[in-house]
């Protein structure tokens, strides 16, 4: 470690320079990384929030929203049985409501729910859901740049239905676009308004999270007909696109990976062949092998560390000029993850170069014309 540290005190420029390129490479990981995790929050985010254990589906949903509908009163059927604590309704419609000035219309998630239920988001300003106030609602506060605020009205299209803002919460958002959390009352009157679209369910719902260590899951599709239950991962890869859009930033970042892990290699394979006269020397006055490869592993470790370190503040950094409201969303845990990956890759690479010692000859390396 001494020698190692020594030559790179040494020979600053030429480390600086294989430095940025872990560097470079180590902040493309996490930028990209940072990117997919925005995207897969922002699709998911009000689904990743729920805290429960078993989500109930209509059979052969594939756990996708669009394709379920149950009938609501399954929450008073299973609660306190089959080993299930609490359970919550949950409906969604995407609608579109005009903007409190009139002037422009926005996209957003209708969610009803169960006021005062687990599945119920904290707010950060304003106050709960009340079964009081049906047309109550708790937004997002991305809502908030678009000019909505508590008290304000919405009116959602094609529809007779004018919701109040009581509440906002924060990192709500569903299918990518941002969660109105409503009395589930007021939903399923707009979700279901049109003349037998309910299938004749006195209380229709989408899902019915369930909340409970050791709910028997089989006894329940065993007990109602046509449900299936799922986990919550299962329900959050049954999103619309979410598995997709996952897939593919993995799928980049897998590959990422694989080309660091070459780049790294190679870029240690040559400057090991630049060194051959050196280590020649080395070999001469009576270093061995094991202790060569040792200085090289040590080195490209110190060198692999402070640059994905480096690479990590400049993420940081980076975040801070990206526009306002880019689905960029850096998990520390997600960092130092692929931070330890980064450093593994490089490692390996310096392994698989610092073979090439043992066939240094070091009369022939001796001699050797540069």
């Amino acid at each position: 470690m001494f020698l190692a540290i020594k030559e790179m005190k040494h020979a600053k420029k030429r480390f600086v320079m294989i430095g940025s390129i872990i560097m470079l490479i180590a902040w493309l990981v996490f930028i990209l990384s940072g990117l997919g995790n925005g995207l897969s929050t922002l699709a998911a985010a009000t689904m990743k929030n729920i805290d429960g254990d078993l989500f109930i589906y209509e059979e052969g949903s594939a756990a996708t929203m669009m394709k379920t509908k149950i009938e609501g009163k399954i929450v008073d059927d299973v609660e306190g049985k089959y080993g299930v604590k609490n359970a919550a309704q949950f409906g969604q419609s995407t609608v579109n409501v005009k903007s409190p000035d009139g002037k422009s219309k926005n996209d957003i998630a209708f969610l009803g729910i169960e006021p005062g239920k687990f599945i119920e988001p904290k707010v950060i300003d304003g106050k709960q859901l009340s079964t009081d106030d049906k047309f109550g609602v708790i937004i997002d506060e991305t809502l908030t740049e678009k000019g909505y605020g508590i008290g304000d009205k919405i009116q959602v299209a094609s529809s007779d239905i004018e919701l109040t803002v009581i509440g906002i919460t924060k990192g709500e958002t569903f299918n990518h676009v941002p969660s109105v959390f409503a009395n589930v009352d007021t939903w399923q009157n707009y979700a279901f308004a049109a003349p037998g679209s309910d299938n004749g369910f006195e209380s229709p719902t989408a899902m019915i999270a369930l909340q409970g260590k050791d709910i028997d899951a089989q006894k329940i599709e065993d007990n109602f007909d046509e449900i299936e239950t799922f986990t919550k991962s299962e329900a959050v890869m049954g999103m619309p696109g979410y598995k997709e859009e996952s897939g593919t930033i993995y799928l980049m970042l897998a590959f990422l990976f694989a080309i660091s892990a070459v780049i790294i290699a190679v870029f240690f394979y040559v400057f090991i062949l630049q060194k051959t006269q050196q280590f020649g020397v080395m070999k001469a006055i009576g270093a061995s092998d094991k202790f060569i490869k040792k200085s090289i592993i040590a080195q490209v470790f110190v060198l692999s560390l402070i640059s994905i370190i480096a690479g990590i503040v400049l993420t940081y950094l980076t975040a801070l000029i990206f526009p306002e409201g880019m689905p960029f969303n850096l998990d520390f845990k997600m960092v130092i993850l692929y931070a330890i990956v980064l450093l593994i890759v490089s490692v390996l690479g310096s392994i698989v170069s610092a073979r090439q010692v043992t066939k240094i000859d070091p009369l022939t390396a001796i001699g050797r014309v540069e």
